[in-house]
């Protein structure tokens, strides 16, 4: 056995005794501690957004990583009374990387990984995204990650933390916008200002339809290889956005859900869910990365794109409309959380 594998299989096997005995203690290795953590964020999560839909219940698989340790646990609403489809999952991957891999990321990632050969990682979040029947109901997406290379006796050689959450309007409430970057604002703020407005930035650049030259929504927060501060205190920023999430969500839902609309409104929600799918296709690294990791889960990945969508050719809005102004503020950013309604 080569010795990357050997030694993911020993620390995967320690890991393993930790969780069994209970002792998940605050100076359990971080990987163990953000586990935890997002196991227990996708349970509430899960539980406030059923009592919103009344109806639909989540659906949970468990499916496991024989060959490389780990698993995942894919939380899956369809059909609901309020959500057309609706998935909040967590994975807990024990794998590889393999010298292209290494290689990739020193390239595209900026990290300086002085390692050789095939290396285990360790790779542990949540990621959900929420897709409602009414179209003046937003989608929202968040992903919160922690990630190591690891030694071959099980500490961290480098890691980093990576998330956000976003909100992706069909039709354009500032007001919703200017509530969620508030909420997320403000747990930033409580942690350092300088986080919201580069994270805001970082956010509006990401996610980016690059092709079409328009956001994929109104944005939100967004952090990446976020390893300039100890893992304590960014572990603690985590958890506070991440239990954000709901405060920042559950009050547009309920105000937008039970709102008329029309089937032109139907149809024009379509085809921004098709656009949402070309992002999540094209340009996200996550959906990229999950899909060349051994052992990928393919239906997990894939549980981000909307039930259905639509493509028509050329179209364009009608000068004046609403489905025009959503085009122009997804071409041009604003400032949401210095803005008041």
């Amino acid at each position: 056995m080569p010795s990357s594998l050997s030694a993911k299989y020993s620390i995967f096997q320690s890991d393993n005794a930790l969780r069994a005995s209970g002792q998940i203690t605050d100076d359990a290795p971080m990987r163990l501690r953000m586990e935890r953590y997002v196991r227990n964020l996708q349970d509430r999560i899960c539980k406030g957004i059923e009592e919103v839909d009344g109806k639909g219940k989540f659906v949970r698989s468990v499916w496991e990583r024989p060959e490389y340790g780990g698993e995942g646990i894919t939380c899956v609403m369809s059909d609901g009374d309020v959500m057309e489809k609706a998935g909040v999952a967590v994975s807990v991957i024990y794998s590889e990387l393999s010298p292209e891999a290494v290689r990739q990321m020193r390239e595209d990632r900026g990290k300086d990984i002085n390692v050789e050969g095939t290396v285990p990682f360790f790779v542990t979040g949540i990621s959900l995204v929420m897709h409602a029947k009414n179209p003046h109901a937003p989608t929202v997406h968040l992903n919160y990650r922690y990630f190591e290379v690891m030694n071959p006796d099980g500490t961290p050689n480098i890691w980093w933390f990576g998330g956000g959450a976003d909100l992706t309007p069909v039709y354009l409430y500032e007001e919703d916008a200017i509530l969620f970057h508030t909420i997320y604002k403000e747990g930033c703020d409580k942690f350092d200002k300088s986080y919201y407005p580069k994270m805001k930035k970082d956010c509006d650049k990401y996610f980016l339809n690059v092709h079409r030259g328009e956001a994929r929504g109104v944005g939100g927060i967004f952090y990446d290889d976020f390893n300039s501060k100890p893992a304590e205190e960014i572990f603690e920023f985590v958890q506070e956005l991440g239990n954000r999430f709901l405060p920042s969500y559950v009050p547009i839902l309920q105000r937008r859900k039970d709102m008329e609309y029309t089937d032109e409104m139907q149809r024009w929600q379509q085809i921004r869910r098709g656009r949402y799918v070309e992002f999540n296709l094209v340009w996200d690294r996550g959906t990229k990365f999950g899909l060349a990791t051994p052992c990928a889960r393919v239906e997990s990945i894939l549980m981000t794109l909307p039930l259905t969508a639509r493509w028509e050719y050329m179209h364009e809005p009608e000068a004046g409309s609403r489905e025009a102004a959503l085009e122009e503020v997804l071409k041009n950013p604003k400032d949401w959380a210095s803005l008041t309604y």
